[in-house]
């Protein structure tokens, strides 16, 4: 699958904050940056469309800390952390500024980026983002905590992780790691997303683990919820997709590359 995805694309690890950190740069030209979600590769995550997304620019797709073909080292998973791996990586390969597009997990990254970083940031597309756990639907943490590790054996997403991790066993401590993560997440304020000057454009699934009302919620902080044809249209876009879930959202190609490619096409909004 990996290999038919591309004809073409470079791919390498770069030593980042103890890691062995594996990446591809897919085409040339504006670069866009992938972040996966959690328990997920770049093909699991950004398979479906990462070669259109390839077409018209450059894509620069990382693996994060413990998933794909990037080890996991004795430390826990944080945001703040990964974001900081990202962005060393991105120094390494020379990227003084780039577009993001985070699903799930990435898309926290990715806010962490925006919010800590923001001269390295053009645009931003965040796809199933909760920016406090009080944005998920009741019930998703609890299932979550309940959760045991070999519940996801035989997953596809497991299965993804056994071809290509460098340590298959550790599959389950991954998820142990991602249990963490979720349980110990603090969140940001809405001082720190209404902070963010780069035009973002947020997704969610009509049918996703994020509350439709938190994500109108981000869009207001952004700068939306205004109406366009008096006052012009906000620096932020907001996308619901219809019937689409969590899981499935990254499955909705057609929609996901009209969307992004027109919003990051778009010319950035004259400042003030």
């Amino acid at each position: 699958m990996h290999s038919e995805r591309n004809k073409s694309y470079r791919s390498g690890y770069a030593s980042v904050n103890g890691l062995r950190m594996y990446y591809e740069i897919h085409g040339t030209g504006r670069p866009l940056v992938l972040l996966h979600g959690s328990l997920t590769t770049i093909d699991t995550s950004f398979g479906k469309f990462l070669p259109s997304l390839s077409e018209k620019g450059q894509v620069i797709a990382m693996e994060q800390q413990g998933h794909g073909r990037t080890a996991d080292i004795d430390r826990l998973l944080t945001y703040e952390q990964m974001a900081e791996d990202a962005i060393e990586l991105l120094r390494q390969l020379k990227i003084e500024k780039a577009d993001f597009f985070g699903y799930s997990m990435g898309a926290a990254i990715a806010l962490q980026i925006a919010i800590k970083h923001p001269d390295i940031v053009r645009k931003l597309v965040v796809a199933s983002l909760a920016y406090t756990n009080e944005g998920l639907y009741p019930g998703i943490l609890e299932g979550e905590e309940k959760m045991k590790p070999e519940d996801l054996d035989g997953s596809e997403w497991q299965k993804a992780y056994a071809r290509i991790a460098p340590n298959p066993e550790h599959w389950h401590v991954l998820i142990a790691k991602e249990q963490q993560l979720t349980r110990e997440f603090k969140g940001w304020t809405p001082d720190d997303i209404q902070a963010i000057k780069a035009p973002t454009l947020v997704i969610i699934g009509d049918s996703d683990i994020v509350r439709p009302e938190h994500v109108i919620e981000i869009f207001r902080l952004l700068g939306g919820g205004v109406a366009g044809d008096l006052v012009g249209l906000p620096r932020s876009q907001l996308a619901v997709l219809p019937g689409t879930t969590h899981v499935t959202l990254v499955d909705r190609s057609d929609w996901l590359l009209s969307m992004i490619t027109d919003f990051l096409d778009a010319p950035m909004p004259k400042e003030g």
